[in-house]
């Protein structure tokens, strides 16, 4: 620990989806040393939730807004004039917001930028040069894969990213990779592991006695790297040997891919006859779900590499709560989820889109219900040493001093 201080501005789109309280975590437990700024393209949600003083929002300090949502309104239609107008308002206020983050660094005297997913990092690379910042980008999820795949630019986007940028941070391994195989060179890549709040996760290891329901917990967002259908097809065939009840915590968002997820998990509930044995709690706060949490016995996460080519990129941070709380999990060997599930010899991971598979690993954990509390003791131990919130903050804050020192 050192006695000098520096600033980190950390960028986003939005401050803050409820979904992403781990970066809330990232930010909220960086020690003192650590002087904290929030950068804001796009709009504030959830204050009471995400509570955070220095936010600089553009849109909240400009008249760019209106713009803003003229040029989204226009985006929709096909008709070239209007979608060329779209696209000038775009870069009219993509302008406004490159020079209101400018001041706001030199303002505060600013030291290292820290953009949140992929993308923003590309649109941060004149600030971070205007202002003469070290930058870190951190890779998440679909910012690895989904959207080059969907879109050729991002490839080229990426490479001039990769030319500019001090440091990318991935939270495994095996999103390290991807971003390698993008075209970053490797001594730029790190691995830091997101942190969860362990101090505030009680550890209760489950136990479960036979011809007892057998209580599954599933919560995700309802899209197709989730592999939720593939979950509740697994309990489906489970249901013949045990009694079951389950619980889903998530829903679909207003997005078509996100509606026809929802409609695939509700036919694959209809078919097996498992609605009366589910309760759909829709979106939950982060405390309902640690509550739900210890109600039940096994977690099933069931991540798959999706048709578009969306992943999970490194792993669900609900899988490491979970496992903190001493929950056993049924997950895949999908994307960095192996990093993160380790309870030693016994292997509670199924390939993807592997429904019996699954079930194996589902009876496993029925058969061998006397070694739950040693194997989720694994788990708990696992995650306290690589993915506690304080720690990973403490590593993630000697990343920005060594860029500020260099």
């Amino acid at each position: 620990m050192t006695s000098q201080k520096i600033v980190v501005l950390h960028s986003l789109f939005n401050w803050l989806p409820i979904t992403e309280n781990w970066i809330y975590n990232q930010i909220l437990y960086l020690p003192s040393d650590i002087k904290n700024h929030v950068l804001v393209y796009r709009e504030l949600e959830n204050l009471d939730v995400f509570p955070f003083a220095n936010i600089h929002c553009l849109i909240e300090k400009t008249t760019w807004h209106k713009i803003h949502n003229y040029a989204k309104k226009l985006s929709q239609f096909t008709f070239p004039p209007i979608r060329l107008v779209s696209r000038g308002l775009y870069k009219l206020n993509q302008h406004q917001a490159m020079h209101f983050f400018i001041k706001t660094a030199r303002r505060y005297n600013a030291h290292v930028l820290h953009s949140h997913f992929g993308n923003i990092g590309w649109i941060n690379i004149p600030l971070a040069k205007q202002a003469k910042l070290k930058h870190v980008v951190t890779f998440y999820g679909h910012d690895v894969n989904r959207l080059p795949l969907n879109d050729n630019r991002w490839y080229e986007r990426y490479k001039t990213l990769f030319r500019h940028v001090d440091c990318i941070l991935c939270e495994g391994p095996y999103m390290a990779q991807s971003v390698v195989k993008l075209g970053c060179p490797p001594n730029k890549v790190k691995v830091h592991h997101l942190g969860v709040e362990i101090d505030k996760i009680s550890f209760k290891p489950r136990t479960w006695k036979k011809n007892t329901p057998l209580r599954v917990l599933l919560a995700a967002s309802f899209r197709e790297k989730k592999g939720l259908p593939y979950g509740l097809e697994a309990l489906g065939k489970l249901q013949n040997d045990i009694p079951i009840e389950i619980t889903m915590i998530g829903d679909a968002t207003h997005e078509q891919r996100s509606q026809m997820e929802k409609q695939k998990i509700m036919t694959i509930l209809d078919k097996y006859h498992l609605t009366d044995k589910t309760r759909m709690l829709g979106f939950q706060s982060h405390d309902r779900l640690l509550e739900e949490a210890y109600k039940h016995h096994i977690f099933l996460s069931p991540s798959v590499t999706a048709k578009d080519g969306d992943t999970e990129g490194g792993a669900p941070v609900a899988i490491i709560e979970m496992i903190a709380t001493g929950m056993p999990i049924v997950s895949t060997t999908h994307c960095d989820i192996p990093e993160v599930v380790n309870y030693g010899d016994v292997n509670l991971l199924a390939a993807e889109r592997d429904v019996t598979g699954l079930v194996q690993k589902l009876k496993w954990l029925i058969d061998h219900a006397e070694k739950w509390e040693t194997i989720t003791k694994v788990g708990r131990k696992h995650v306290e040493q690589e993915f506690d919130a304080a720690i990973q903050a403490q590593k993630l804050s000697d990343i920005y001093f060594s860029l500020h020192t260099n």
